[in-house]
């Protein structure tokens, strides 16, 4: 089991940035593929970006391709997603999540945080 806590949202214009931390507990954490998924209200959660254990692979949505970063540390339990270029459609909450194989889907997802909010104005 690990645990997850997600930091860093806010309230960005739209074109900033934002960086998007996830700390995890548990000595298992270097060998879980990890994700980053995002609510919108209104709308189902939907897939942003994961990244295999030892971040040598990484898989993005189309929506957040080459604006988006996802990275690990593993000697940190910590998984980071760098969002730029931020548009008013970012705006979601956004939960980093871990699973046993690296997936776009969320049912492969075993481990949640609580979420962090991101609102981007326009």
């Amino acid at each position: 089991q690990v645990q997850l806590v997600e930091s860093g949202g806010g309230l960005v214009q739209a074109g900033g940035s934002l960086r998007l931390s996830c700390a995890a507990s548990g000595r298992t954490f270097s060998t879980y593929p990890m994700g980053w998924f995002r609510q919108a209200p209104g709308k189902e959660r939907e897939f942003v970006a994961a990244i295999n254990w030892n971040g040598g692979t990484s898989s993005y949505a189309d929506s957040v391709k080459g604006r988006f970063t996802i990275s690990r540390d593993n000697a940190e339990n910590t998984v980071t997603l760098q969002m730029n270029s931020l548009k008013p459609e970012d705006t979601a909450v956004y939960y980093c999540a871990a699973s046993r194989v690296l997936s776009t889907r969320d049912y492969d997802y075993r481990n949640w945080g609580q979420g962090t909010q991101v609102t981007v104005s326009s």
